[in-house]
């Protein structure tokens, strides 16, 4: 087959084939595989997308509007008794402090499991919002839930990076973003609408915001009082547990993800926990930077 010895590229660059080759090299030994089609493998992985991409963007949309419902109570007027920045600034502090150890528990407890649980124990929390009587127990309310929501981010950013190559995984982070981002833009309307129940029950507009948002985050998260039945078999297990999950990929789908993630980067089999390991990117310049320009 003739090959131009020049190959046009947006903007007037000029590469050559062996450039040009180079850089497409991972994405074609990605997509070959011994058992499935081209057509198949898209099949198999657009079903990933809807069950995980989706669920996950939809819990990190009732985090978004958990997190965020505090704005929405001043409003309603609980700044007129009680100091919110303090409330505010407590949240971060266990926020920020128990993420590194979130991304360890998933690995260690599995998905399912751990963001359920999480789910359920920060909507409880909550709820606990809207009975609280005191300054002090909304302030230590808000430091329990900065605990239970800090494992939601790092937690679907883990498995979400297990689950795609390199390439792919970039634009599932952004279907997760724009799920949460949209879906928590109704954070204000829903809020809007529970501040209408003032009054009912002999508690304030801002009381009925925490405690129906909190109730809407445990059903959202499938958990009854009783079991966490639906929520265990509707969140994705990782990869080489991907079998277990109820009614998603059979033994040999499971084996071809894990053999596209193998081809891409070599890391589809978990490695035991090591603390160096895992305290070594800290030693990245980089990522300072990058924390500095995210504040």
């Amino acid at each position: 087959m003739y090959t131009d010895p020049e190959k046009k590229v947006s903007g007037g660059d000029v590469k050559d084939d062996n450039e040009l080759e180079s850089e497409s090299t991972s994405d074609v030994a990605t997509d070959e595989d011994q058992v499935y089609s081209y057509r198949e493998q898209k099949a198999i992985i657009h079903r990933v997308d809807r069950r995980l991409v989706v669920m996950c963007g939809l819990l990190y949309c009732f985090s978004l509007i958990d997190r965020g419902n505090l704005g929405n109570a001043s409003i309603a007027g609980i700044d007129g008794s009680r100091d919110t920045s303090t409330i505010v600034l407590v949240f971060f502090a266990t926020y920020v402090s128990f993420q590194p150890l979130a991304a360890v528990l998933i690995r260690k407890i599995g998905p399912r499991v751990f963001l359920s649980t999480i789910s359920l124990l920060w909507g409880i929390t909550v709820m606990g919002f809207g009975f609280v009587n005191k300054y002090k127990d909304m302030v230590g309310l808000r430091v329990v839930l900065g605990i239970f929501e800090s494992g939601i981010y790092p937690g679907i950013a883990f498995l979400l990076s297990t689950w795609y190559t390199r390439y792919d995984v970039g634009k599932r982070f952004s279907v997760f973003y724009i799920i949460g981002c949209i879906a928590n833009a109704f954070g204000g309307i829903l809020a809007y609408g529970f501040m209408q129940m003032d009054g009912l029950g002999d508690k304030a507009g801002w009381r009925w915001i925490f405690i129906m948002e909190g109730l809407l985050m445990v059903e959202f998260g499938k958990i009854t009082v009783v079991v966490a039945v639906i929520a265990f078999m509707a969140m994705v297990d990782f990869p080489d547990q991907a079998d277990r999950s109820w009614r998603f990929l059979s033994t040999d789908e499971r084996d071809f993800i894990i053999r596209r993630i193998n081809r891409d980067r070599g890391d589809a089999t978990p490695e035991p926990f090591s603390l160096s390991l895992f305290l070594k990117p800290a030693l990245d310049f980089k990522l300072w930077v990058f924390a500095l320009i995210s504040l």
